[in-house]
């Protein structure tokens, strides 16, 4: 018999660890025909939104950015994305960035589609333009070794420069890899697990994680991690880069 009581899910004043066995449904205007679970966001006290949307029959995603930008990701399944105009058929593992100020649109989506979502209200720079609609896709060759160790690659899925003041990365772990340190740092974190499993450490707290599963790290959260099992542990990540670490 199952417990319902029982989650590996916690949210702290730092981190969460959520995992789909409470997901309670959202409505997103503009977004028809789909199941929305808002999973991180501002009232947890993170500074960014992460949804992941699951597509039923003649599902629509309708918008347009205004003071946020927003990643969009496709976690598994098919759809055609326009952005201002471009249009592109999207398939696993391939993204779409759309810039504040844009209109978009997902059509023809594959029923049972899940698609990933990262927003961030977007900070202008002086000097800087606002980044392009920007499209690729999850490539291991573009995946270099991480800090010399060969269980260890991030790919880089956008532009490094001071346009762009969020970063969306993927990292893979080969089974046994882990993070060389105990990271401290001001940046902050999204993500969700693509594949594999492992056990992550937060805030001096540890916890077991597998596909499926999304973590918050808020500025400061001490982390590291460690994969496990029998395949490689990949998990898609967002962090905040390139600006004044101080509004003061």
């Amino acid at each position: 018999m199952e417990i319902p009581a029982l989650t590996r899910s916690v949210v702290k004043h730092n981190h969460a660890i959520i995992a789909p066995d409470g997901y309670i449904n959202s409505n997103v205007p503009g977004w028809s025909n789909c199941t929305v679970n808002v999973i991180i966001n501002e009232d947890m006290g993170a500074g960014l939104c992460q949804t992941l949307i699951t597509a039923n029959q003649d599902c629509t995603i309708k918008g347009r950015t205004q003071a946020s930008q927003i990643f969009f990701y496709v976690v598994e399944g098919s759809c055609t994305a326009t952005v201002n105009g471009t249009e592109k058929a999207l398939k696993t593992g391939q993204f779409v960035y759309v810039p504040i100020e844009n209109d978009y649109s997902f059509t023809n989506i594959e029923t049972g589609t899940r698609i990933l979502t990262f927003h961030k209200v977007y900070e202008m720079l002086e000097g800087f333009d606002v980044p392009e609609v920007t499209f690729g896709e999850k490539d291991d060759s573009k995946a270099p070794v991480y800090m010399n160790d060969e269980a260890l690659r991030i790919q880089e899925l956008l532009p490094n420069n001071n346009s762009w003041d969020m970063a969306v990365n993927i990292f893979t772990y080969q089974s046994g890899g882990h993070l060389p340190m105990v990271e401290t740092h001001i940046m902050e974190h999204g993500l969700l697990y693509l594949q594999g499993q492992g056990v992550y450490m937060l805030d001096q707290c540890w916890y077991p994680v597998k596909k499926g599963d999304s973590i918050w790290m808020a500025p400061y959260c001490q982390q590291w991690f460690t994969a496990m099992g029998k395949e490689p542990a990949v998990y898609i990540y967002y962090k905040n880069v390139n600006r004044f670490p101080t509004i003061i």
